[in-house]
């Protein structure tokens, strides 16, 4: 049920038979044609990370969850006719890349066993650091980046 207040959000088939239904003043407009990517892969995200967590609900396991996504590709493939997309697809041994070294001066070369030192926090994602008891500290994810990275870059 659609409540009083200010939305902005995709108006999808649920939301499009609440407005139907209501007598509520409304306002709507188009999806600015300059924004229409990000916002549709922004709504298509949410959609299919329900989609993921529903196959992971019901006894799926990540192999289905890596066909789910191919098969989002494949079909982005296929409206699109660009086959660069293919190499996009997910590999089936469903890994994330987390490091490349050089061989050459580098502690893993020498100790494969080496354990390499990650922030907690995804580098790929943004974070909030609150300063609660049981969160990653930003002292200490700093620290770790700073021991993880290659380059700092610091502007003054």
């Amino acid at each position: 049920m659609l409540h009083d207040g200010l939305y902005e959000q995709i108006i999808n088939k649920e939301i499009d038979d609440e407005l139907s239904a209501t007598d509520n003043l409304t306002q709507t407009s188009g999806i600015d044609s300059a924004e229409a990517a990000k916002t549709l892969s922004e709504y298509i995200s949410e959609v299919v990370l329900r989609g993921l967590e529903n196959i992971k609900d019901n006894g799926g396991n990540i192999a289905n969850q890596v066909n789910l996504a191919n098969k989002i590709i494949n079909t982005i493939i296929q409206e699109t006719r660009e086959s660069d997309f293919d190499t996009l697809s997910v590999a089936e041994r469903a890994e994330q890349l987390f490091a490349v070294f050089e061989k050459k001066n580098n502690i893993i070369a020498f100790d494969e066993k080496a354990k390499i030192i990650r922030p907690e926090t995804s580098i790929a994602q943004s974070s909030l650091f609150t300063g609660a008891i049981h969160e990653p500290q930003m002292y200490t994810e700093l620290k770790k980046e700073i021991v993880s990275c290659n380059r700092i870059d610091m502007l003054l």
